[in-house]
């Protein structure tokens, strides 16, 4: 179950097509269901992304946590995930990235964010970063841009 921070950003994302208020106004928010690598049960979490040509990108910051986040450990167990973006709702595989790949595309986050890389010197580990390719064809382009737009904020908070 969501804690009640998370709860509530879920459901004002749900209720006003994607929207939310407060310290996530106008940043880009998705939220991600997993299903628990222990219990099987389906798990909701709001995320910030980063567009990536046909996929989409999150960050396993969970704040600069030492630990990584949860749902980071239930697409471990689990790859295939629910992405909801506002309008559209469809399946995505999960794709850890590594090395070369993974570093370049942290360093393209930490230059439109430079609050990944706060997250990043306090984490103490590598911040994984996911990328997320719809499965079914997915939701129709969007002209949101790409990760270096300037419409960009600050990373939002990962709860766990």
């Amino acid at each position: 179950m969501p804690n009640n921070f998370n709860q509530q950003i879920i459901e004002e994302f749900r209720a006003n097509a994607g929207r939310v208020g407060g310290p996530f106004e106008g940043g880009r928010l998705l939220l991600l269901t997993t299903t628990g690598a222990r219990t099987g049960t389906h798990h909701t979490t709001p995320l910030g992304y980063l567009p990536d040509g046909e996929r989409i990108l999150i960050i396993a910051s969970a704040g600069g946590a030492p630990t990584h986040p949860a749902w980071y450990h239930n697409l471990l167990a689990n790859p295939r995930v629910t992405v909801e973006d506002g309008i559209f709702t469809y399946p995505a595989q999960a794709t850890v990235l590594k090395g070369r790949e993974r570093d370049h595309l942290f360093a393209r986050a930490v230059q439109a964010d430079p609050g990944w890389a706060d997250y990043q010197a306090r984490a103490g580990r590598v911040i994984p970063i996911i990328a997320l390719t719809p499965l079914n064809g997915g939701p129709p382009a969007s002209p949101s841009g790409s990760a270096d737009s300037p419409k960009n904020q600050s990373p939002p908070p990962e709860r766990r």
